[in-house]
C-alpha cells in the first residue's frame, strides 16, 4: 500500500511550484503527490479522486482538516494531516523550507502506532462548590438545573445572597483537605461554627433575636460579633442546629468534581488533578471552568501515558532510599513511595513524562508515543529531511498546546515582516516537551541532527524546566568530552513569538558525526543510550577513555569508589544495587563492578554500614565498563571447626573487637569463629550436654 500526498500552496502564498514537487517526490519516494493552489475550493475534486481508492492519503493543510474529514466520511482510506503552512511555507526562509517539508509528510505518512492501554472515569455530575457565600452561592444557583450542585461556605459574609430554598444542599466548614480525582474526589473539612446548615431549617428564628446582627441570611454566625449570650441556641430550640461546644466536628463526603472558588486554591501542585478547578477571581476564568465542568459529566477515557518496570527501580531497598526522581518531579502527586517501590495513580497522571525523562535506570518509560515509535519518527524525519538535500537540520520539540499555538502564532506573523520559523528548524510535537529525554536527543543527533531545542512556557511547571535542563547538562559534558564542537541543547523558554524566534535564529549549528548511524531505537533507555553514545564515540572528533559528568544525581552513569580500609566485604551493596551494577564473586571474598550497569542512584552509598562508598559521575568508554572488576577483596576466614571460608578475615576481626567485651557473647566467642552449619551443631552438642540425665 503506498500514500498519496496532497499538497496546496494556500492560495499561492507558499513558494510551491514544480520544482518543489519534484523534489518532495524525490525525497519521499513517491510519485503519488499532487500540487494545488486551492485544494480545499475549486480542486476540491482531486481531493475526491484520491481518497476513493484505499491507498493512505497526507493532506498538508490543517486549517481546512474539518472540511476534509467530513467530504472523507464515506471513504475507506487512512486520512492524516500535516501543516506545512506555518511551520515551513510561511516564513522569510519558506524558499529554503523544501527539505522540512519532507520531514513533515515523510512523518505523516508513517502508520499509527500500536493502541496504548487507557484510564477510565466515571463522573455522575456530583459537584462541590467551595468559597465564600457571595462567590459560591450565585454559581450554585446557575448550575443546580444542570449539575447535582453541593455548596462548602467557607465564610458568612453573604454580600446580599441568601440561602432560599433547599435545591442543593450547603455546608460550611474550613480545614478543607481534598484528594483524588474526576469522580472520585474525597472532601474532608471541619464544622467550624456554631450553626450547622445540614441540620438549619432557615426559620430565621436566629437571625431575628440576635442582638448584635450576628447572624446574616447565608446562617453563620459572625464570631467577631458574638456576644455568647446563647439566644439563638434557645431560638433554635429542637431543631438542635446551633450548638458552641459541638464535639464532631469533623466531616466528609465524596464528589465527582470540583469547583474552588477560594482566594488561594487548596490544591496547590501545578498540574491540579481532573475535574478540580480553581479559577480564582477573574469571572472570565469562572465562566471557563463552568464551561469546561458541565462537559465532565459520563465516562471518558485518556492514555495511560506511563509504563513502570519495578525490577529495574532504584528507589529503594530495605528502607533506604536511594532515587527519588520520579516523585520529586511529579507535578500532578501522582507518583509516592510504597516501601521500597513507587507507585503511579494512573487517574492523577496528566503524561507529563518528566519521570521517564529524569528516571536513571529507565524503570519508569513513556508509552504517548512509545520509544521506539517516537525514535522511528525521527529517524525517518531527519532521513527525509537529508534525502531533500537539508543541512544542519534542528529539532525543535514543543507541545501539542502552549507550544503548537507559538509556531501557528509565528507563521501567521510572517505575513507582516516577522521572520517565521528558520527553514532548518524542524518541529516535533509532543503531548508535553518534558517527555522525551536524553537517550532519544543523543538518538537523534546520532540521526543527524546538529541542535536539539525544546520549547516550554508558563504552561510547562518551574520543576519541568529545571529537570530538562539537568538532562541537557549531562547530554552537552558528554558531547564536549567526546570533542564535538558547539551547543548541541537548548531549553527555550518562552511566552511570546518574539522570543521564541529570536532564540531560534541566535542556535548555530553544533558539530555532528559525518555519517548518520542506522540503529532504531530500543524500548529500553539504557539500550537506546548504549547504542547512540557507541556511535557518537566512534565518530567522535577526540578519543578519551571517560568523561566526567556534573556532580549530583541524574547522571545517569559513573563509577564507585570504595574505602578499602573502611569496608568489611559485609556486602550490603550488593544486596542494595538494583542494577546489579556490585556483585560478589561465590568463590572468593571479592566485591566486584561492572560501571555499565551503574545508574548512580546512591542505595549503595545509602546502605554501607561503614560509609566507605562514594559516587563518582563519569561515562566509560573503554571495554573496562562492561567488564567486572575488583573493587576490593580480603583473605577469607576459614571456619574452625571444618575449614570452610565462611567471611573476611578483616570481618571477623572486627566482629569479635566488638562482641568480646559482651555479656552475652563472651562466653562464646569460638562459637562466632565457626561457619553457619557447625554453629549450629555445636549448639545442639552443648544443649545436650546441659540436659539433665
Amino acid at each position: 500500500m503506498s500514500t498519496q500526498f496532497k499538497i496546496c500552496s494556500c492560495n499561492n502564498t507558499m513558494p510551491l511550484d514544480d520544482s518543489f514537487a519534484a523534489g518532495l517526490k524525490q525525497a519521499l519516494g513517491s510519485t503519488a503527490l499532487t500540487l494545488s493552489d486551492t485544494l480545499c475550493r475549486r480542486e476540491v475534486g482531486t481531493y475526491l479522486a484520491a481518497i476513493k481508492g484505499t491507498d493512505d492519503v497526507v493532506v498538508a493543510c490543517t486549517q481546512e482538516r474539518a472540511l476534509f474529514s467530513e467530504l472523507a466520511q464515506q471513504s475507506v482510506a487512512p486520512l492524516r494531516f500535516v501543516n506545512i503552512r506555518e511551520t515551513a511555507g510561511w516564513s522569510k526562509e519558506a524558499k529554503f523550507a523544501l527539505p522540512k517539508m519532507a520531514a513533515l509528510l515523510a512523518a505523516a505518512a508513517l502508520p499509527d502506532p500500536e493502541p496504548v492501554a487507557t484510564v477510565s472515569y466515571r463522573s455522575g455530575g456530583n459537584l462541590l462548590i467551595i468559597g465564600g457565600a457571595q462567590h459560591a452561592l450565585p454559581w450554585a444557583k446557575r448550575l443546580a438545573a444542570q449539575l447535582d450542585v453541593n455548596v462548602l461556605l467557607t465564610d458568612g459574609i453573604s454580600g446580599g445572597e441568601r440561602l432560599g430554598d433547599r435545591s442543593f444542599p450547603v455546608f460550611s466548614g474550613n480545614k478543607i483537605a481534598i484528594s483524588g480525582y474526576l469522580g472520585a474526589f474525597k472532601v474532608e473539612w471541619q464544622q467550624a461554627n456554631p450553626i450547622d446548615l445540614e441540620s438549619c431549617t432557615r426559620c430565621n428564628a436566629c437571625v431575628e433575636v440576635c442582638p448584635e446582627n450576628a447572624i446574616d441570611f447565608s446562617y453563620q454566625i459572625d464570631l467577631s460579633k458574638c456576644g455568647n449570650h446563647l439566644d439563638c441556641v434557645k431560638a433554635c430550640g429542637a431543631i438542635g442546629a446551633i450548638d458552641f461546644d459541638r464535639v464532631a466536628k469533623s466531616r466528609k463526603s465524596e464528589f465527582d468534581l470540583v469547583l474552588d472558588l477560594s482566594l488561594k486554591p487548596l490544591l496547590t501542585m501545578s498540574q491540579p488533578p481532573q475535574g478540580y478547578f480553581a479559577p480564582g477571581k477573574d469571572l472570565d476564568s469562572q465562566f471557563d471552568a463552568v464551561l469546561r465542568m458541565t462537559q465532565m459529566v459520563g465516562e471518558f477515557e485518556k492514555p495511560k501515558f506511563f509504563t513502570y518496570k519495578e525490577k529495574l527501580c532504584a528507589h529503594s531497598r530495605s528502607g533506604k532510599t536511594g532515587c527519588n526522581a520520579c516523585i520529586d518531579v511529579c507535578s500532578t502527586a501522582a507518583i509516592s513511595s510504597l516501601g521500597d517501590k513507587v507507585v503511579v495513580n494512573p487517574n492523577l497522571c496528566a503524561g507529563c513524562g518528566a519521570c521517564t525523562t529524569v528516571c536513571p535506570s529507565g524503570a519508569m518509560s513513556y508509552a504517548y508515543l512509545r520509544p521506539a515509535d517516537q525514535g522511528l519518527r525521527i529517524k525517518t524525519m531527519l532521513s527525509a529531511y537529508a534525502k531533500a538535500g537539508g543541512k544542519a537540520a534542528a529539532l525543535l520539540f514543543h507541545s501539542k498546546e502552549a507550544g503548537a499555538e507559538l509556531l501557528q502564532q509565528s507563521g501567521q506573523g510572517a505575513a507582516k515582516n516577522g521572520p517565521g520559523l528558520p527553514a532548518r528548524v524542524i518541529p516535533v510535537d509532543l503531548h508535553h516537551s518534558a517527555s522525551l529525554g536524553m537517550e532519544l536527543w543523543m538518538a537523534a543527533l546520532a540521526f543527524g541532527a546538529t541542535n536539539i531545542a525544546v520549547l516550554m512556557t508558563d504552561e510547562e511547571a518551574a520543576e519541568y524546566r529545571e529537570a530538562v535542563q539537568k538532562q541537557m547538562d549531562v547530554a552537552q559534558a558528554i558531547l564536549t568530552g567526546l570533542g564535538y564542537a558547539g551547543k548541541h541543547f537548548q531549553l527555550i523558554h518562552a511566552d511570546s513569538v518574539a522570543q521564541m524566534e529570536s532564540a531560534l535564529f541566535a542556535m548555530s549549528a553544533a558539530q555532528i558525526p559525518a555519517v548518520p548511524a542506522l540503529f532504531n531505537v530500543a524500548a529500553e533507555k539504557r539500550g537506546t543510550l548504549d547504542f547512540a553514545l557507541a556511535h557518537l564515540s566512534k565518530h567522535a572528533p577526540v578519543k578519551v577513555d571517560a568523561i566526567a559528568l556534573p556532580a549530583g544525581k541524574g547522571a545517569l552513569y559513573g563509577e564507585v569508589k570504595v574505602n578499602k580500609d573502611a569496608c568489611t566485604l559485609c556486602m550490603s551493596c550488593v544486596g542494595a544495587c538494583p542494577a546489579s551494577a556490585l556483585i560478589d564473586n561465590a568463590n572468593a571474598p571479592q566485591l566486584r563492578f561492572i560501571e555499565r550497569n551503574c545508574v548512580q542512584c546512591g542505595l549503595c552509598e545509602q546502605t554501607c554500614p561503614e560509609q566507605a562508598i562514594q559516587l563518582v559521575p563519569r561515562l566509560l568508554l573503554t571495554e573496562q565498563a562492561s567488564e567486572a572488576r575488583v573493587l576490593n577483596e580480603a583473605q577469607a576466614f576459614h571456619c574452625i571447626k571444618c575449614q570452610t571460608p565462611f567471611a573476611t578475615a578483616k570481618m571477623m576481626e572486627t566482629m569479635l573487637l566488638k562482641l568480646a567485651g559482651h555479656g552475652a557473647f563472651a562466653g562464646n566467642l569460638d562459637r562466632i569463629k565457626m561457619c553457619p552449619d557447625c554453629r549450629v551443631i555445636d549448639m545442639m552438642k552443648t544443649n545436650e550436654l546441659s540436659r539433665p540425665q
